[in-house]
């Protein structure tokens, strides 16, 4: 049997290896460039998954098993997924493809027609790794008008008795404590170290590849201090737990000018690829509360992460594809602007998100929401140029998680499938949660004029051009009864400001 293993799949308790036999079996990885150039992916992302899988088949060879390698530079790689799968069938002629399903749709949709295209049996299995199934997840859908977040949450807590008493109650009475975790940053905070790992020769060799055929790609491939096996990734969450998830809690939502990392775990890649396991992170963190190393605001929003929003996005991105791919509910079309992709500009937080996304293959999840999210959402930026960014430039990023979280939560694209409002927010949320303002020659404080952050018009300018689709939701009264108090010629000016905005965005003035 040929037993077919993702760059994402690298765990030993996958579904396809658990009943592996190592006599006849052949455990199959390829890199191609199909798959690495299908949005032009960070250096870092690339050469962090050559790395990773390579490590992995040769643990699996350590352990006895017969690993069937392909390399992106071999001479003979076919170059897609499609032609290797052929190609090793075609040369080991196996009785049977085994595989574990993909965390795609398209990938998924190709897997489907290798049946008919090699007239071979392929065996798609479930992905055990995830904490909700599809089933499970569809069937928690059933007569609901919202799929909210929250309750999806509290229902995963309860199954998995995590951070519950032995009454069946959440530990310490509340289910959330998200109002304690909304701290603004403060003068003198110490960010805790992170920790490099050593590279071995493998990692040196892939290093060499991805500099030799993606230095053109947005983003800095060196420095390069990703885990790469499932010990150094066990040592990125020891540290984490032990040494930042105190702080994580108060300051998750805080943003310091040179500091992408503050207290965030930066575990997310290792996760998304296999090499940690949700249940272990959660575990671990409940530990660290029972044994008083965290508070319980700060293992409770990082669980809430996990548990919650992660196996959430994952049912919702399966739950509604593949129509949830083409929604646009504000039909946003205005194109990227360079500064996305490093280009010049002004404006000092979007600066920072996107100077920390080239050196680090990361920015955390405010940045993301609230800075380069919020931008595309206000301006009204292409909703798909906006996906591919993000699933390009972020080493954590695959569809499943990339796309509910720009298009449903970032831009409210899906209309509310997610969010209950949008996420939008003036300067004056920036201004509160950062010191970015400070240096930047744009003030918070004004919406009109040369020096007026370009946030504050963007901001009013959404509310009042998508009135029809949003002045019904109770979320936003608030909103439209500030904005109804604006005087007529007021309201001309900003949204008159907002067009000079949006042209000097384009004239790459911004």
């Amino acid at each position: 049997m040929l037993r077919l293993i993702l760059a994402d799949q690298l765990s030993e308790s996958l579904a396809s290896l658990k009943e592996a036999d190592k006599k006849s079996d052949v455990i199959f990885f390829c890199e191609v460039m199909k798959e690495a150039t299908y949005v032009p992916h960070h250096p870092k992302k690339i050469a962090f998954l050559f790395a990773a899988m390579r490590h992995f088949a040769e643990t699996l060879q350590e352990q006895g098993f017969k690993v069937r390698y392909i390399k992106l530079d071999d001479p003979v790689n076919t170059g897609s997924l499609n032609g290797e799968i052929a190609r090793a069938v075609k040369e080991l002629e196996p009785q049977k493809i085994s595989l574990t399903a993909p965390g795609e749709w398209r990938v998924l949709k190709m897997m489907t027609e290798w049946e008919g295209l090699l007239d071979i049996p392929v065996e798609i299995l479930e992905d055990t790794r995830f904490l909700c199934n599809q089933s499970e997840f569809n069937l928690w859908t059933k007569g609901k008008k919202q799929l909210r977040m929250e309750f999806f949450y509290r229902e995963m807590r309860k199954k998995f008795h995590i951070l519950i008493d032995p009454d069946g109650k959440p530990v310490g009475g509340e289910w959330n404590y998200d109002k304690e975790n909304r701290k603004p940053p403060k003068s003198g905070m110490t960010i805790p170290k992170r920790l490099t790992h050593k590279k071995s020769q493998i990692t040196n060799e892939v290093l060499k590849l991805v500099e030799k055929l993606f230095s053109h790609n947005f983003g800095n491939l060196t420095p390069f201090n990703y885990a790469v096996t499932r010990p150094q990734a066990l040592m990125e969450l020891d540290h984490f737990i032990d040494k930042v998830l105190p702080y994580f809690g108060d300051y998750q939502d805080a943003m310091i000018l040179g500091e992408p990392y503050l207290y965030h775990s930066l575990i997310s890649s290792y996760l998304n690829a296999g090499l940690l396991l949700p249940l272990e992170i959660c575990q671990k963190a409940e530990s660290a509360y029972h044994e008083k190393k965290a508070p319980l605001n700060a293992v409770e929003g990082f669980i809430r992460q996990i548990l919650g929003w992660r196996e959430y996005v994952r049912g919702i991105y399966w739950h509604h594809m593949p129509d949830y791919a083409d929604l646009n509910y504000f039909n946003a079309t205005l194109s990227l602007p360079d500064f996305y992709w490093g280009g010049e500009t002004n404006m000092v937080c979007i600066s920072e998100a996107v100077r920390h996304t080239r050196y680090h293959a990361y920015s955390h999840h405010i940045q993301r929401l609230m800075i380069t999210g919020n931008f595309a959402l206000i301006a009204g930026l292409d909703v798909r140029q906006v996906q591919e960014w993000y699933l390009a430039v972020y080493s954590d990023a695959y569809e499943w998680v990339e796309m509910p979280n720009t298009l449903g939560m970032a831009l409210f694209g899906d209309g509310g499938i997610m969010a209950s409002k949008p996420y939008a927010a003036s300067g004056k949320y920036i201004q509160r949660m950062s010191n970015y303002c400070k240096t930047c020659r744009y003030s918070p404080n004004e919406i009109t004029g040369d020096k007026a952050c370009p946030f504050n018009a963007l901001y009013w300018d959404f509310i009042a051009r998508n009135e029809s689709k949003l002045r019904g939701n109770q979320r936003m009264n608030y909103m439209y009864s500030t904005w109804d108090k604006f005087d007529p010629e007021k309201q001309k000016n900003i949204r008159a400001q907002a067009k000079t905005v949006l042209q000097l965005m384009q004239d790459k003035q911004l």
